[in-house]
C-alpha cells in the first residue's frame, strides 16, 4: 500500500531530517547572510530538463497552485489529498475479493465451476495475481519518471493508466481482455503508489508524523473495506452482471479525482531546487511552512548538490549491481527494503483479506454469513491500524514486528486446529467455526497493529533523499512480488490442504522472525543521518555484528538492535556518551550477576532487551 504506504516518519521534523548532519545546530539566518555564505551552492551545475518531459500531460503551474491563508490548511489540504490516493490504492487492492466469486463474472471468464478443476483455480489466481506485474513495472517506471520530469506528472501518467485499466476491466468479456485489464490497471497503481508518498512527505513538514501515519493506513484499509461493502450490497442486485462490473468501474471516480486533483497541488520543492528552479522551490516552502524558509531551502541546497555528485548511482542498475562503496550501501538497503516487503506477504494477509469468504465457507458458515463476517473483519482491521501509532512509536519497528508476528504465529495455530475440526459435521461444528472467525478477526487486527506499516515506513527511514523515490519504487516492487506470489497459490492451498494452510502461514510467521531478528537495524527515534552512519561503518548484514564494528569505531550511537529515545538523542547531540541506549559488555556482566533464583528471567530479558525484544 501504500503504503508508503512510504512517509517518512523519522522522530524528527522534515525541515530538519532533510538536512545534513552539520546543519542541525545552525541557527536560521537572513536571506542577505544566506546568500553570502552559501556561494558554492549557489552555482551548481543543473542538469538540463529532459526532453521528453514535454511529452508527458500535467505538472506544476505556480498559478495554479491552491492558495491558502495559513499554511496549516495547505498541509492539510495535501494530506487529505495524499489520503485520498492511498483510499483509491487499498480499494483497487480489495475490489476482486468478491468479483472472483460472482457467477457471471466466472462465466464470462470461462472459469465455471472453480472448485474440483485445477486449471479454473489457477486462472482464479492468476486473473488477480498478474496485476502485481503491472504495479511492478509501474513503479519502477514511475520512480524513474518522478526524478526526470517532477513528482506532479509522475502521478498524472500513472491515473491515465490506472484510468484505462479500470474502463477495460468493467467492460471485460473473457479472461484475456480481464488479464490485460488487471497488467494495465496495475501499471497506474503501481506509479500512484510509488510516487504518493514520496511527494507528500517532500511538500509538506510532517510535525505530526505518528498522527499522520495512522491517518495514512487508516484510509488505505478504509477503501479496502469501502470495495467489500459496495461489493456485498451489490451482490444483493439480482442483476449479476452489474454486481461485478459496477465496483469495478467505480474505480473511475478516485482515479479522476487523483489525476486531476493533483495538477493544483505544489510540486516537491526538492525537485524544484534539483532542477534549478529556485524562487519556485522557496515559494512552494513559502505555502507549506510557518516562519522562515530559508534555512531550510540551504539545507535542500546541500542536498541537491550531493545528489548531483553521486547522480552515477541514482540509477536503478547501479543499486542492484555496486561499483563503488556507496552503491554497495544502497544495495544493501535495497535488499532490506524487499525482503521486507516479501515478508510482510508470506505472513498472511493477503490470504484472509482476499479469501476470507472462502475461510469462512470452509469453516462451515453459509455464503452471505461468510460475506458479512468478511466485511466486519475488514472493519475491524482498519480500526485496529490506530494502535500502529502507539506500537511503532513507543516500542520500536524491531519490536512490533518480532512480537507481531509471534502473536500472528500462535493465532493462527490455533485458528488451524480450529478449522480441521469446524469442517468436520457434528454437534460442535458451529462453535468450532465461531472460533475460526474470532481468531481471524485476531489476526488481522494483529496485523493492522503491527505488520501493516512498517514495511512501507522503513524504506522511507534507510534510504538517502537522493534516492528516495527509486527506494520506494523498489519497495513496491518487493511488495509485488509478495503479493503475486501469494494471491496465485493461494486458491490452490484452500483447495489442497484447506486446513492446512492457516498452519503452513504460522510456519511462515515463525519463518520471518529470524531475519527481522538479525538484519533490521532499529530506527526509530534516528535522522536520516544517523541511518547512513549504520551503512557506512557497519560493514556486515548481521545487524549483532555491524553494531559491534560501529562500537569499536568509537561511535558512541551503536547498538542498533535498540530503539534510541529522545533522551539519549540529547545525549548524543550534546556529546555526551548515552547511559542506557549504549551499555559496555562491563556493565552488562555486572547487572547479570544475580540471586541463582532470579539470574535465569533476568538473564532473559536482559538478552531480549539489548536485541531490541523488550
Amino acid at each position: 500500500m501504500a503504503a508508503q504506504h512510504g512517509e517518512d516518519v523519522s522522530s524528527k521534523d522534515s525541515s530538519e531530517t532533510d538536512m545534513p548532519g552539520d546543519e542541525k545546530a545552525a541557527k536560521p539566518s537572513g536571506t542577505k547572510d544566506f546568500h553570502n555564505k552559501d556561494d558554492q551552492y549557489d552555482n551548481l551545475n543543473y542538469p538540463p530538463a529532459w526532453k521528453f518531459e514535454k511529452w508527458f500531460i500535467g505538472g506544476y503551474s505556480q498559478s495554479r497552485m491552491l492558495k491558502f491563508k495559513k499554511p496549516k490548511t495547505m498541509y492539510t489540504a495535501i494530506n487529505l489529498f495524499a489520503g485520498v490516493a492511498i483510499m483509491f490504492y487499498g480499494y483497487d487492492q480489495g475490489v476482486m475479493s468478491q468479483v472472483n466469486l460472482n457467477p457471471d463474472y466466472q462465466s464470462h471468464m470461462d472459469i465455471l465451476p472453480v472448485k474440483g478443476n485445477s486449471q479454473h483455480v489457477a486462472a482464479e489466481g492468476g486473473i488477480v495475481a498478474v496485476y502485481y506485474i503491472g504495479t511492478l513495472i509501474g513503479a519502477l517506471i514511475a520512480g524513474s519518471l518522478a526524478d526526470r520530469c517532477g513528482r506532479i506528472k509522475a502521478v498524472v501518467f500513472g491515473s491515465m493508466w490506472a484510468l484505462l485499466g479500470a474502463v477495460l476491466q468493467a467492460s471485460a468479456y473473457n479472461i484475456a481482455w480481464m488479464c490485460m485489464a488487471r497488467v494495465i490497471a496495475g501499471v497506474g497503481v503501481g506509479a500512484i503508489d510509488c510516487v504518493i508518498p514520496v511527494w507528500s512527505a517532500e511538500v509538506s513538514s510532517h510535525s505530526a508524523r505518528g498522527a499522520f501515519l495512522a491517518i495514512e493506513f487508516f484510509m488505505n484499509i478504509g477503501g479496502l473495506a469501502l470495495a467489500y461493502w459496495i461489493e456485498f450490497f451489490a451482490y444483493l442486485n439480482p442483476n449479476k452482471v452489474m454486481a461485478w462490473r459496477t465496483p469495478l468501474a467505480l474505480q473511475i471516480i478516485f482515479i479522476l479525482v487523483i489525476g486531476i486533483g493533483i495538477n493544483f497541488f505544489p510540486e516537491s520543492p526538492r525537485w524544484l531546487m534539483k532542477m534549478g528552479r529556485e524562487d519556485e522551490s522557496r515559494n512552494v516552502l513559502k505555502a507549506t511552512r510557518e516562519g522562515d524558509v530559508e534555512h531550510e531551502l540551504k539545507g535542500i541546497k546541500k542536498v541537491v548538490k550531493f545528489e548531483l555528485e553521486t547522480s552515477t548511482s541514482n540509477h536503478y542498475a547501479a543499486m542492484i549491481f555496486p561499483k563503488d562503496k556507496y552503491s554497495r550501501q544502497l544495495r544493501w538497503r535495497v535488499v532490506l527494503a524487499v525482503w521486507l516487503q516479501i515478508m510482510q506477504e508470506l505472513v498472511g494477509i493477503g490470504v484472509i483479506t482476499v479469501y476470507a469468504v472462502d475461510l469462512f465457507q470452509d469453516a462451515g458458515f453459509g455464503e452471505t454469513l461468510s460475506k458479512l463476517l468478511a466485511g466486519f473483519n475488514n472493519l475491524s482491521y482498519m480500526f485496529s491500524v490506530i494502535f500502529a501509532v502507539i506500537t511503532l512509536d513507543r516500542y520500536g519497528r524491531r519490536s512490533t514486528m518480532v512480537w507481531g508476528a509471534v502473536g500472528m504465529a500462535f493465532i493462527l495455530l490455533i485458528a488451524g486446529i480450529l478449522d480441521k475440526y469446524a469442517q468436520v459435521e457434528g454437534p460442535h461444528q458451529k462453535s468450532f467455526g465461531a472460533g475460526v472467525a474470532a481468531f481471524t478477526f485476531f489476526y488481522t487486527a494483529t496485523f493492522g497493529a503491527t505488520w501493516l506499516t512498517t514495511p512501507w515506513l522503513y524504506p522511507t527511514e534507510i534510504f538517502p533523499l537522493n534516492v528516495r523515490a527509486k527506494g520506494g519504487a523498489w519497495s513496491v516492487v518487493g511488495w509485488s512480488i509478495g503479493n503475486g506470489i501469494i494471491t496465485m497459490i493461494t486458491p490452490f492451498l484452500f483447495q489442497a490442504i484447506s486446513y492446512g494452510t492457516l498452519l503452513l502461514l504460522f510456519g511462515l510467521n515463525i519463518f520471518c522472525l529470524p531475519f527481522v531478528i538479525v538484519m533490521y537495524p532499529e530506527t526509530a527515534g534516528r535522522s536520516l543521518e544517523q541511518m547512513d552512519t549504520f551503512f557506512e561503518y557497519g560493514g556486515s548484514w548481521n545487524v549483532f555484528k555491524a553494531s559491534h564494528r560501529i562500537r569499536d569505531q568509537g561511535i558512541d550511537d551503536w547498538r542498533w538492535t535498540k530503539k534510541l529515545h529522545e533522551d539519549d538523542q540529547k545525549e548524543l547531540e550534546s556529546g555526551r556518551k548515552m547511559s542506557t541506549a549504549v551499555r559496555s559488555p562491563e556493565e552488562d556482566e555486572k547487572d547479570a550477576k544475580q540471586s541463582w533464583r532470579k539470574r535465569p528471567v533476568y538473564t532473559f530479558r536482559r538478552k531480549a532487551s539489548n536485541a531490541g525484544l523488550m
